[in-house]
């Protein structure tokens, strides 16, 4: 298998991990009455590993590309509501510090794949 291959496995794997955290933590924010914040990280964080599955039926290079960079783009979306409940003080930051370092390192993953796919011929 190729580096491409493992970082795909290892992308479906960590982004699927991501979206059972981020299901976890939209629904102990449900329980403490923060419903908008909670219902846009559960989208954004949800489709991060959804579009990372609908990328490996992909029917082109440039639809996975596509597909990847999309899953990017919530990935950092998810970044950013999670830092929003931290620094609004909505959820602890022991709770929350942990997702956003799996946030990042999903965006470095997606970045490098995007990256390898876009530049392979």
């Amino acid at each position: 298998m190729n580096d491409e291959g493992r970082g795909e496995n290892l992308i479906r794997q960590k982004s699927y991990d991501f979206a059972l955290q981020v299901i976890e933590i939209s629904r102990s924010l449900v329980r403490a009455n923060e419903f908008v914040i909670s219902k846009q990280l559960l989208r954004s964080g949800t489709s991060v590993g959804a579009n990372v599955e609908e990328a490996q039926a992909a029917q082109s290079r440039a639809d996975f590309v596509a597909k990847m960079s999309i899953a990017s783009k919530e990935a950092r979306e998810s970044h950013y509501w999670l830092r929003l409940l931290r620094d609004s003080n909505s959820i602890s930051p022991v709770q929350v510090a942990p997702l956003l370092r799996e946030a990042e390192s999903i965006v470095k993953i997606l970045t490098s794949i995007v990256k390898s796919a876009s530049t392979k011929k």
